[in-house]
């Protein structure tokens, strides 16, 4: 007894019918950049430990 496909479907245009597009599409945009903003600080986190482990075996 899982979700149908039309119970998703009436629920994405309450959805739409409440919020509208372009409150959607502002959120939806805001929301991909924080995940990409969240991705640059974790590959920026990874680097820093590393070049400071090469530069001790480089001494």
């Amino acid at each position: 007894m899982g979700i149908s496909i039309w119970q998703l479907v009436i629920v994405l245009l309450i959805v739409v019918m409440l919020f509208g597009t372009k409150r959607l599409r502002g959120l939806g945009s805001d929301l991909g950049g924080a995940i990409s903003g969240f991705r640059k600080s974790m590959g920026d986190g990874e680097s820093a430990p590393q070049t400071e482990t090469v530069k001790q075996e480089l001494k």
